[in-house]
């Protein structure tokens, strides 16, 4: 179930919490930014939170952090390859299996 919730889940720049943080300081009007963007009014004002506690560097990724994601993500594609890999194999089976024994 969690794995279902995390695929849905956006992901957004750290350029993009920044400005609209910043979007949402500016105008004090969360809900207006939340509709022009798609954004919960909820995410806005952590966003903002975060601004105003850290500063720029509140939306910044570590090195581990990034690392992480990449290590993620290779994951995921070396799965994508192994089930693409089964399933040409089956198909190989199968062509194999129905090919004519009349070709020569």
């Amino acid at each position: 179930m969690t794995n279902l919730i995390k695929k849905n889940r956006k992901k957004y720049s750290p350029q993009f919490k920044f400005d609209r943080a910043i979007d949402s300081i500016k105008k004090d009007n969360l809900s207006e930014i939340s509709r022009q963007y798609g954004v919960s009014v909820n995410l806005l004002s952590n966003w903002r939170m975060q601004l105003t506690e850290r500063g720029s560097h509140a939306f910044e990724t570590s090195p581990d952090q990034e690392k992480n994601q990449l290590k993620n993500k290779i994951g995921r594609l070396e799965q994508m390859l192994g089930k693409k890999e089964v399933e040409l194999s089956l198909l190989k089976n199968f062509s194999d299996f129905y090919e004519s024994p009349n070709t020569a």
